[in-house]
């Protein structure tokens, strides 16, 4: 029985162009865009962190600060917190699963 599938000889390849079309995006431009995308996450979670730790301070030393408010963002902290971590997760998870891949 012979295969359904014939092979590419050199011949069939010479009409190729190899420049990628304008629209792609080259490998190091997305992975600029990746780490530019996680770096943008880190600094938002560490500033809603740092928002969180204000609000617990001037709430503890008695100043203008409401429990609410203070509860509200402890938890956008912690939820974003969780979400980044879930995020990082996800990325090494897709990282050890392209290294297992048989080329």
């Amino acid at each position: 029985m012979t295969s359904p599938i014939a092979g590419i000889s050199p011949a069939s390849l010479r009409g190729i162009d190899p420049t990628p079309l304008s629209g792609a995006v080259s490998r190091t431009d997305g992975a600029s865009a990746f780490s530019e995308l996680f770096e943008q996450a880190v600094n938002r979670v560490n500033q809603y962190q740092q928002t969180a730790d204000t609000a617990v301070q001037r709430f503890l030393t008695g100043e203008d600060e409401d429990l609410h408010r203070v509860a509200m963002a402890t938890q956008k902290a912690e939820v974003s917190f969780e979400l980044l971590l879930q995020m990082k997760n996800k990325a090494v998870q897709a990282y050890q699963e392209m290294m297992r891949l048989q080329v």
